[in-house]
C-alpha cells in the first residue's frame, strides 16, 4: 500500500471517529434534553419574532390598501393587484395570531409546570427537614412531659393562691358587728353619765296657762279708762 492511500484511509478512519464522537455527542445532548428555563427563553425569543413579523404585516397591510385607493379606477388592474397582496398579508397575518397564541399558551404551561416542580421540590426537602427534626422524638415522651408540665401548672396554682388568701382565724362579720354596736351604745351611756345625766323632773306645780286675777282686773280698768274718754269725745 502506497503512502497515499495510507494518508487517505488514515484520514478517512480520523473523520469516521470525529463523525461518530459528534454523532455520540448530539445523540447524548438529545437524550438530556433543554432545561425548563431554555425552553421558555426560546419560546419567548419566538414570541417577539412573530410579534415583529406581525407589526410588519400590519404596516404592509395599510401600504396595500393606500396603493389601491391611490389608483382605484384610474388603474383597476394596479388597484386589484394590491388587494390581492392584502389578502396573501391578511392570511399570514392570521396564521401569526393562531402561532402567537399556541406559543403563548405553551410558554404558560412549560411556566406552571416549571413553578410546580420547584414548588414540589422544596416541599420534599422541607419534608425531609422536618422528618430529620422528628427523628430524635418520642410521642410517648412528649405526652408525659406535656403531663408534667400541667401538673406543675396545678401546683403552682395551689401555691398562689395559698399565699394570697387570708392569713390568721376566720371571724363571723355580723357577730362583730353586734360587738361594736354595744361597744357604742355603752360608749353613749358613759357620756351622759358624765354631762350629769338627764334633768330631773319639777316637784313643785308649775303655773297655770290661764291669766291671774290680778290681770284679769288691770285689764279691765284700762278698758274702762278707754271707754270714758271715747264718752268724753262724743260729748
Amino acid at each position: 500500500m502506497s503512502k497515499i492511500s495510507k494518508l487517505f484511509k488514515g484520514s478517512s478512519s480520523s473523520s469516521g471517529s470525529s463523525s461518530s464522537s459528534s454523532s455520540k455527542s448530539k445523540h447524548h445532548r438529545s437524550k438530556g434534553g433543554p432545561s425548563p428555563q431554555e425552553a421558555i427563553h426560546r419560546l419567548r425569543e419566538t414570541e417577539e419574532m412573530l410579534t415583529k413579523k406581525q407589526e410588519y404585516l400590519e404596516k404592509r397591510i395599510e401600504q396595500e390598501i393606500a396603493i389601491a385607493k391611490k389608483h382605484g379606477t384610474k388603474n383597476k388592474k394596479a388597484a386589484l393587484q394590491a388587494l390581492k397582496r392584502k389578502k396573501r398579508l391578511e392570511q399570514q397575518l392570521t396564521q401569526i395570531d393562531g402561532t402567537l397564541s399556541t406559543i403563548e399558551f405553551q410558554r404558560e404551561a412549560l411556566e406552571n409546570s416549571h413553578t410546580n416542580t420547584e414548588v414540589l421540590k422544596n416541599m420534599g426537602f422541607a419534608a425531609k427537614a422536618m422528618k430529620q427534626i422528628h427523628q430524635n422524638m418520642d410521642v410517648d415522651k412528649i405526652d408525659d412531659l406535656m403531663q408534667d408540665i400541667t401538673e406543675q401548672q396545678d401546683v403552682a396554682r395551689e401555691i398562689s393562691e395559698a399565699i394570697s388568701g387570708p392569713f390568721g382565724e376566720q371571724f363571723d362579720e355580723d357577730e362583730l358587728l353586734a360587738e361594736l354596736e354595744e361597744l357604742e351604745q355603752e360608749d353613749m351611756e358613759e357620756s351622759m353619765k358624765s354631762m350629769g345625766g338627764l334633768p330631773s323632773v319639777p316637784s313643785s306645780k308649775l303655773p297655770s296657762s290661764h291669766p291671774s286675777h290680778r290681770a284679769k282686773t288691770k285689764k279691765r280698768a284700762e278698758d274702762d279708762d278707754d271707754m270714758n274718754m271715747l264718752a268724753s269725745w262724743a260729748t
